[in-house]
């Protein structure tokens, strides 16, 4: 009884402090992830509607994943100078008009337009995170990411099958359209809900209120470096499972079918686990338990060095999924909570980007080392994952290392220019 009505009181206290607009905004990202579905059918496309090869459909996906990961890690460069809000309207826009346009494209163009598209999509969720960034007060920015990330992965959750079905029952022409068309639409209803002013962007080079360059103020704050640096180790292990787990699975023995449910796991469970746990420990020390869960993400991968087993892959993706629970929420909020407000855009871009960066680099890495020494991938995954959980830990031993009185303080100009 205790625990219901902790459950149940403490989540509506601690959401409490979400503002309006998150929620707004987290409706709508719930809405663009049940319609973005088309990169997740785009090789199958490449290959069997447009007939091209095998090679040519991996350099048209490789190089769109490129995109994605360019578009994290310059679109909040663009929103400190432009706006955030103008960055999210403009790249849903370009993704939009780029997905609805692929049918038609010919070969020579589809190695140039999903690039921009995607390149687009990944601006769009920089913005994403800086907007929840700039509009959340600081001691309730990892509420707000959890809600965000709940309805992302929840309109994910929904979307690749919603896109089989389209694709069994109309065609991929249509895939394309519903995709373009409701990004489009989500960037008008995004053009409603989010104000414009107040929110849109941080100080400008020349406006008085600007302070030193990303770089100078990174310099300043050693303690985030550190985990943007852990953040980009941790994603080129924890993205091992959606490329060698596969491979090194069927080469024991072990089908797709276990594959697709040890994902279903992972799927469900954060959907179940991550608020509720993200409002649980919004009052505990943040690299803690970020480094708790990168430890955990070490963990499970290191389940497998044992060996390779339907028991030992379900034990790898409950711990895989505990840590990624712990540590992906509490590690955007401590980025965005130690961003000068001038530069909180940027701030968050490099974590968009090192978040993401395991999409390009995690197979080709990951690949190589399995193809010459299988038995050495596991054990190295878990080798990295648990030194960058450790000098987490320890950062986090020191308190808030790295930040600087001036930021401690905040003087009341840039305080006004976080606040609009």
């Amino acid at each position: 009884m205790a625990g219901a009505t902790m459950s149940g009181g403490g989540m509506r206290r601690g959401l409490r402090d979400v503002p309006r607009t998150v929620w707004l905004l987290a409706a709508g990202q719930f809405f663009n992830m049940i319609v973005a579905f088309t990169f997740v059918y785009f090789f199958v496309y490449l290959t069997d509607e447009r007939g091209l090869s095998v090679a040519q459909a991996g350099v048209i996906s490789g190089i769109g994943g490129a995109g994605q990961v360019a578009g994290n890690f310059t679109g909040g460069w663009f929103g400190d100078r432009y706006g955030h809000r103008r960055v999210l309207l403009a790249g849903s826009l370009i993704s939009g008009v780029g997905v609805l346009a692929l049918p038609a494209l010919p070969v020579p163009l589809l190695y140039v337009v999903p690039v921009l598209s995607q390149y687009a999509g990944g601006c769009v969720r920089a913005a994403n995170g800086a907007l929840v960034a700039i509009v959340v007060p600081e001691g309730a920015r990892r509420q707000g990411f959890a809600v965000m990330r709940f309805a992302a992965n929840a309109g994910f959750t929904v979307g690749p099958p919603l896109g089989a079905l389209l694709i069994a029952q109309a065609g991929y022409g249509v895939l394309f359209v519903v995709d373009g068309v409701g990004t489009l639409v989500f960037a008008a209803y995004a053009g409603r809900v989010l104000p414009a002013r107040g929110a849109g962007r941080a100080a400008v080079p020349g406006d008085g209120a600007a302070g030193p360059g990303v770089f100078a103020s990174l310099r300043q704050r050693p303690v985030v470096v550190l985990l943007l640096v852990a953040i980009l180790v941790t994603d080129l292990v924890y993205r091992q499972q959606y490329s060698t787990l596969p491979t090194d699975l069927d080469h024991h023995g072990i089908g797709t079918g276990v594959y697709g449910w040890l994902l279903a796991i992972n799927g469900g469970l954060i959907l179940l686990l991550e608020l509720p746990v993200t409002v649980a420990l919004r009052g505990r020390a943040p690299l803690r338990i970020i480094g708790g869960g990168v430890l955990l993400v070490g963990a499970g991968y290191g389940v497998l060095a044992l060996g390779t087993g339907v028991g030992t892959a379900v034990a790898m993706m409950l711990l895989l999924t505990a840590g990624e629970v712990l540590y992906k929420t509490p590690a955007t909020a401590f980025v965005a909570d130690h961003a000068p407000a001038h530069a909180q855009g940027r701030f968050q871009s490099l974590y968009s980007g090192v978040s993401v960066s395991g999409v390009v680099l995690s197979a080709p890495l990951g690949g190589a080392l399995y193809s010459a020494a299988p038995g050495a991938l596991w054990p190295v995954c878990a080798g990295l994952a648990g030194l960058a959980g450790v000098l987490l830990l320890a950062a986090g031993r020191t308190g808030r290392p790295g930040v600087t009185h001036a930021e401690q303080v905040r003087p009341a100009r840039e305080t006004a220019t976080r606040t609009g």
